[in-house]
């Protein structure tokens, strides 16, 4: 999954401006950046976004100042087996094409930037596919030639249950990561902006909270409170939905009478295999911080294995 968060931000920004957007088409071995990341250039020079983590993003913007000088939209391939890799600094072993078009209606119309953000904004994913014979973008699939398809997926999202000290760690992570993040618990004392500054607070009691997010496949829901009145109903809630990582935090013990007391509120055995639980990869964690880092470890395996 490409991050473009910034791109499309940049883009809203810049709207009226000339601008190239260069994307990552195809790649091959080591590449340092997936299929479908952006990089948006203004008419100025400003850039928002990389192809490449900065191996070829010099020659690229040379390329998007003269497509934005009105030069035909281009695909550009690096890789080792050529010169030129090492002259731009592409020395990893992999293999990159990207393309550059111009963003207008005879490439990629800007109104396409509008359409992605409405549709993360809705939770639903959005496809644009490219003519890699002409360089326009549309929604509408084309049906014969080279082309390129790029999904948007909504934004990912985790929503915390439990306002503890490891959800402390974890949403700390998770912002890092660029995740969304909801901390919610009914009880006061512990949901505090004191504790949890710069983050959204939910104090709706939790099955609420989870349905009113609508979650789905790019979003993880994670009970930490050790509190079986408030971390059953979260996960019933969230089994109900297609929630893409449901985790819950307690030992092996503690996990099997949970499966039971789902079980018995008529949760199904397919639904409960979704839980991971005791929640987290199993890297020997010790401590808030290291426990907190095993969940984002395991949330972001099960984004990635989702696509």
């Amino acid at each position: 999954m490409a991050d473009n968060d910034s791109v499309l931000s940049a883009a809203n920004s810049w709207k009226g401006a000339r601008m190239a957007l260069a994307t990552v088409v195809s790649t091959w071995g080591s590449a340092p950046r997936p299929r479908g990341s952006h990089m948006l250039v203004h008419e100025d020079g400003r850039f928002e976004g990389s192809v490449s983590g900065g191996c070829v993003e010099g020659d690229i913007l040379d390329t998007a100042a003269q497509v934005i000088a009105g030069a035909p939209f281009a695909v550009k391939k690096y890789g080792v087996a050529d010169a030129s890799a090492w002259e731009v600094g592409l020395p990893c072993g992999g293999e990159i094409s990207v393309m550059v078009q111009p963003v207008s209606a005879e490439g990629f119309d800007p109104e396409l930037f509008d359409r992605i953000v409405e549709a993360r904004a809705d939770g639903q994913p959005l496809t644009v596919t490219t003519d890699l014979s002409t360089g326009h973008s549309d929604l509408r699939p084309v049906e014969t030639g080279e082309i390129f398809a790029n999904r948007y997926d909504p934004p990912r999202r985790l929503i915390v249950v439990g306002a503890v000290q490891i959800a402390q760690s974890l949403v700390g992570l998770a912002r890092t990561l660029g995740i969304e993040t909801v901390v919610v618990d009914p009880r006061g004392r512990f949901l505090t902006e004191e504790r949890f500054p710069d983050t959204t607070l939910d104090d709706r009691w939790p099955d609420e909270a989870v349905e009113a997010y609508k979650p789905g496949p790019s979003t993880a829901v994670v009970t930490l409170s050790h509190d079986t009145k408030i971390d059953d109903p979260a996960l019933v809630a969230a089994l109900a939905a297609n929630t893409g990582y449901v985790g819950a935090l307690g030992s092996r013990k503690s996990h099997a009478a949970r499966l039971q007391r789902l079980a018995d509120a008529g949760v199904s055995a397919e639904n409960l295999a979704r839980i991971d639980g005791p929640v987290g990869l199993d890297i020997g964690a010790i401590g808030p911080a290291e426990i907190a880092l095993s969940i984002a470890g395991a949330m972001v395996k099960a984004f990635h294995d989702r696509g």
